[in-house]
């Protein structure tokens, strides 16, 4: 069974609504997921490369390509100051 994420564009994330919950249910998957958003952020500060970030907002699952400039606690931060809570985010590649 494949699911299917939406591309849609960074700059159409801040119109996006975030539900509180948490996405994934399991603690290695969170470990994982946190993990890989840091080394994203290593990559976009050191060689401004661009990642796939799957994550699900209160309608439907997307994807955004994009470079991760910051991680903090709870969001990853992109270009322009758009933000993707952290607990929305199902993977990175």
């Amino acid at each position: 069974m494949a699911t299917t994420f939406e591309t849609i564009e960074k700059e159409n994330i801040h119109s996006l609504k975030f539900p509180n919950n948490e996405v994934l249910e399991d603690k290695d998957a969170i470990f994982q997921r946190n993990s890989d958003l840091n080394r994203a952020q290593s990559l976009g500060n050191l060689e401004h490369s661009k990642i796939k970030i799957f994550f699900e907002d209160n309608q439907s699952k997307k994807m955004v390509e994009t470079t991760v400039w910051a991680v903090t606690d709870n969001r990853v931060v992109l270009k322009q100051g758009i933000g993707i809570p952290i607990n929305r985010i199902f993977k990175s590649i």
